[in-house]
């Protein structure tokens, strides 16, 4: 009987995953709990032992010792209680330390059930995680049975349950799937320097190589596209964009908006907007469907962007070059300096404010204001005028 408690105890903290020493507490507390109901209110204390290592009961009221086996029916009945609810509260407090700790890992699982919208996943056989909806990559569908890789996003302990949230929308999902498929990117010798993603349909990421050697974008593609084939198909066809990180935030710009190519790209750092121009044929490649690729650009590289066909662009400057012609005190460097600020139409001009002129340009307080009200002015007249017949282009970051 004694090994057979410790064979038991061995067997539970291995299935649960609960410390051995935990179990032979509660063990101790459940039969304390049962001397008690057995004996009543007594002012003599009540210690139970088990040995360890040969499972050996010990027990004592006072220092009278006692025998735990012969307390009777009722007695135990408490005493299976008392252990089932304490072995529980274990097994909960275990599965919370080691999740919590999990934050963040990719995990593999198997699918039970959907409900509601809520897919269930069994992880280890021992514990049930919850993917909601709003985590789950749009158009995808999984049926019991089925191994399911996700991300474990967050690990709650509500309502005496352990809830699990898993996740495949998250950005960092597709960090976590690089690491696991180009080695490169685990051992930080690439580096994910910005990742923007739309789940289920595309991602981009800017990459650098930490080692000269070591050519970023093509460890990540792999050898006739191996590796990110692996995780595209793990993403269900998720295009992914690889593109190279630069410091230089027109180079990233451009990278950013590939496969589209940029002809002319210029910064204003007052409003952080990048105006952006290509070729006519380039326009729908830059802007993408439903406007994804310059909005994935834009979040990438963290700024606005403003995506113009040449027509438009001298439009927009021929615009502002004759409403500051219109301004006294201005003359003919006022719009070259605009434009080396990244002031590129009166929109530009209007949302900047007068203060930068003043500041970075070394215009009077009087011509900038001057300046300023005049765009403003040009501005209403714009947007009273007949709307582009293409999509809008400003994308914003956010």
């Amino acid at each position: 009987m004694n090994q057979e408690l410790i064979r038991i105890v061995d067997n539970i903290a291995r299935d649960k995953n609960i410390d051995r020493e935990s179990i032979f507490s509660d063990l101790e507390g459940a039969m304390i709990s049962a001397a008690k109901k057995h004996f009543g209110e007594s002012e003599l204390e009540i210690v139970v032992r088990i040995d360890r290592k040969n499972g050996e009961i010990t027990a004592f009221k006072g220092t009278e010792q006692i025998d735990i086996r012969q307390l009777g029916r009722i007695p135990a009945q408490t005493a299976k209680q008392v252990m089932i609810q304490k072995l529980k509260a274990d097994e909960r407090s275990s599965v919370f330390t080691e999740f919590v700790a999990r934050k963040g890992e990719i995990i593999n699982g198997v699918v039970v059930r959907y409900e509601g919208g809520t897919l269930i996943i069994s992880l280890n056989n021992r514990v049930e995680a919850f993917m909601p909806k709003t985590e789950q990559i749009s158009g995808e569908s999984h049926h019991p049975g089925e191994r399911i890789r996700s991300m474990i996003l967050d690990v709650r302990d509500a309502s005496n349950q352990i809830r699990i949230v898993l996740t495949r929308t998250h950005p960092d999902f597709i960090r976590k799937l690089f690491e696991i498929e180009v080695p490169e990117v685990a051992e930080n010798i690439i580096e994910i320097k910005a990742l923007s993603r739309e789940a289920g349909y595309r991602t981009k990421l800017a990459v650098i190589s930490n080692d000269d050697k070591v050519d970023a974008v093509g460890a990540c593609v792999g050898v006739r596209g191996s590796r990110i084939k692996n995780i595209v198909d793990e993403l269900g066809g998720e295009k992914i964009d690889i593109v190279r990180w630069s410091d230089s935030s027109q180079v990233l710009i451009t990278n950013a908006l590939m496969p589209a190519k940029v002809s002319e790209l210029a910064l204003c750092f007052e409003i952080g907007r990048a105006t952006v121009v290509v070729d006519e044929d380039q326009l729908s490649l830059a802007i993408g469907k439903h406007g994804q690729n310059v909005r994935l650009a834009a979040r990438l590289t963290g700024w606005d962007i403003d995506i113009l066909t040449p027509d438009e662009y001298n439009a927009g400057v021929e615009r502002l070059s004759n409403t500051v012609k219109g301004v006294e005190g201005a003359d003919d460097t006022t719009l070259d300096k605009l434009i080396a600020l990244g002031v590129i139409t009166v929109l530009d001009l209007e949302e900047v404010g007068s203060e930068p002129l003043v500041n970075e340009l070394g215009f009077s307080s009087e011509l900038a204001t001057r300046i300023v009200a005049a765009a403003i002015e040009e501005a209403k007249r714009l947007m009273n005028e007949p709307k582009k017949t293409h999509a809008q282009n400003i994308l914003h970051k956010e």
